[in-house]
């Protein structure tokens, strides 16, 4: 009989609309190929893009906020795993997991460090320079700590942040496991070096990262690409374009706001150089992986970069400079062997780091190996289960008193 999990999303994923829905669609995939039978259940609200989750041939449920509704479903469902999708989930729903369904391993799926994206914006905002010693200040670190302590396992999906989490805040790697976005070249024609045009941005706009590096692009570094390239476009896609994202359009300028891609792989092919000048966040950059995989070079920051490859492997240029950038992006557009050669590159990266092969197994033999010794396993995670008794019961009586309120 297979085992059956309940995963807790933030929100309905939307596979084509961030890489956090990317991530999700994989895990899923990777959860059904070992025959688990699953359910996702959310209290978000579904969008006209939210995953399409009757072809998965996996089951859905519509969950409240603090509502005894959900004790009720989660015993009738008794599941043997519980994914919690993002910190603030398992913050919502961990205790009524623990209380109703002891035995049952919980997972959480960060998607990428908040303490350290939101940080690193705290930073980039009041112009100062981020230390990572300062997360030991967040409320937010503290709460994410607290979250992944409280659960079995935390799935980390990128290597840099496995070590802030070691190095900085001393969580054991018992309780981390490395699971990146799975990435491998393209299986589609891949366009040649005369056969694109343009430069190309996109991502989600309501991540704060992506806003500022299209603002970023426009005021900064598109003017300086211009200066030697009079002819060139940049064309700027991604979901939920804000209005300050739609005013950034400027037909002279050839900088092109295009809002939502139908085919992010089609955009992508058929675009010479990608240029993602993140400023700030966490976890690997969707956008960067893509490109890999549809043969497209790239110019990014060190941040852009970070958790992927280190600089002088990167399918292009990597630099925080912004003239360095745009006479990056000059070059690697207008020069076919350099184009060429950091193609290669990203195929490379792909192969080597980031291909499906290379983590299916581990994952599936982690989960095996914890339910075989769940009582030891939180035996030796002592914090873990103070947090659990300490903090949930908090949260348990304010969530009581939030239902009782709505009432």
């Amino acid at each position: 009989m297979s085992q059956k999990i309940l995963i807790i999303g933030i929100v309905w994923p939307e596979p084509k609309s961030s890489a956090a829905g990317t991530r999700m669609l994989q895990l899923l995939q990777f959860l059904k190929s070992y025959d688990y039978e699953i359910t996702f259940c959310s209290a978000a609200m579904r969008s006209d893009y939210s995953l399409n989750f009757y072809e998965l041939n996996i089951a859905t449920q519509q969950i409240e906020l603090n509502s005894s509704s959900f004790d009720d479903y989660i015993k009738s469902q008794n599941p043997d795993i519980v994914i919690f999708d993002r910190f603030m989930i398992e913050e919502q729903y961990g205790w009524r997991v623990a209380e109703n369904c002891p035995d049952a391993l919980r997972i959480l799926d960060t998607e990428d460090l908040h303490c350290l994206r939101l940080a690193r914006q705290v930073a980039y905002k009041k112009g100062t320079e981020f230390e990572l010693d300062s997360l030991l200040l967040q409320d937010v670190a503290k709460r994410e700590m607290a979250s992944i302590l409280r659960c079995d396992l935390s799935l980390i999906i990128s290597e840099f942040e496995m070590q802030v989490l070691q190095n900085v805040f001393n969580i054991s790697e018992k309780l981390l496991h490395y699971i990146p976005i799975f990435a491998e070249k393209s299986t589609g024609v891949i366009a040649s070096f005369e056969e694109r045009n343009n430069f190309l941005f996109i991502g989600n706009y309501l991540h704060e990262p992506n806003k500022q590096a299209a603002l970023l692009l426009k005021k900064e570094i598109w003017p300086l690409i211009r200066k030697q390239l009079p002819e060139a476009k940049i064309q700027i896609y991604g979901a939920y374009a804000t209005q300050e994202i739609l005013q950034l359009n400027n037909i002279k300028e050839g900088f092109l706001v295009k809002c939502r891609a139908q085919d992010a792989n089609e955009v992508m092919v058929n675009s010479r150089v990608l240029l993602a000048p993140m400023p700030f966040g966490a976890g690997l950059k969707g956008k960067l992986l893509e490109s890999m995989q549809n043969g497209t070079p790239s110019i990014t920051t060190n941040i852009g970069a970070e958790g992927i490859s280190n600089n002088a492997n990167w399918n292009g240029f990597v630099t925080d400079d912004y003239n360095e950038f745009a006479n990056a992006a000059v070059r690697l557009y207008s020069d076919k062997e350099d184009w060429n050669s950091a193609q290669e590159k990203g195929f490379k990266i792909l192969t080597n780091r980031f291909d499906k092969s290379l983590f299916e197994d581990e994952l599936q033999n982690r989960i095996v190996e914890l339910q075989k010794n769940l009582k030891a396993h939180r035996k030796q995670n002592f914090f873990g289960a103070l947090l659990q008794h300490h903090t949930l019961t908090s949260s348990k009586y304010l969530s009581k008193w939030i239902e009782a309120k709505n009432k």
